[in-house]
């Protein structure tokens, strides 16, 4: 008998700090916007896997790094996840084009 795994649902600390910088990597993954974060992150050097150094960059909203810095730990943890997933539902000819950003080199 197999079962699938369900990841648990975590307690969000601070909702309305935690929905802000949601919201901020929404407007930053709409299709739209997308390509002009990917041409900065690739100007910039970064790779588009490492969370901090985007956020770092300003490339996910001015004020997102400073929201990002009041939440706790777990909610910290689920933004990242949740841009992970972002990340990885990008276009496939966005990511394509944008293939040095998305190396694991």
């Amino acid at each position: 008998m197999t079962t699938n795994y369900t990841q648990p649902e975590l307690e969000i600390h601070d909702p309305e700090t935690f929905g802000a910088v949601n919201a901020a990597l929404e407007r930053t993954f709409a299709p739209a916007i997308v390509a002009k974060m990917l041409k900065s992150a690739k100007a910039a050097g970064l790779r588009i896997r490492e969370y901090e150094s985007v956020l770092a960059k300003g490339l996910l909203g001015r004020e997102t790094a400073a929201l990002y810095a009041k939440l706790v730990d777990s909610d910290r943890g689920q933004i990242r996840e949740r841009y992970l997933r972002l990340v990885e539902h990008v276009a496939p000819e966005l990511r394509q084009k944008f293939l040095k950003v998305y190396a694991y080199y």
